[in-house]
């Protein structure tokens, strides 16, 4: 079982930036991937932004060169940096460990005002 926390969320004018945070517990060694997902109002659910074991990322194209995904392996975190959000970047956004995604977080609110 893996734990995730998340926590970053909040109301930002359009233009501003935030950065979400993900800690996982558990049985870390399993994970292969740590990824961060949104749903917005009345929308599916959409990968943002994955960071696999390796090192190596994607990102939705609606998100490329504003996002970035990291993490501190010493301290078992994700991060999604996000810049330059746009009110279409509105959503509820989800931690997600392994891929295909097997353990979420609880989301966290992301409000961008125009």
């Amino acid at each position: 079982q893996v734990q995730l926390v998340e926590s970053g969320g909040g109301l930002v004018q359009a233009g501003g930036s935030l950065r979400l945070s993900c800690a996982a517990s558990g049985s870390i060694f399993s994970i292969n991937a740590m990824g961060w997902y949104r749903r917005a109002p009345g929308k599916q659910r959409e990968l943002v932004a994955i960071i696999y074991s390796g090192g190596s990322t994607n990102y939705a194209d609606s998100v490329k060169g504003r996002f970035t995904i990291s993490r501190d392996n010493a301290k078992n975190t994700v991060y999604l940096q996000m810049n330059s959000l746009k009110p279409e970047d509105t959503a509820v956004y989800y931690c997600a460990a392994t891929f295909p995604p097997k353990y979420w977080g609880q989301g966290t609110q992301v409000t961008v005002s125009s």
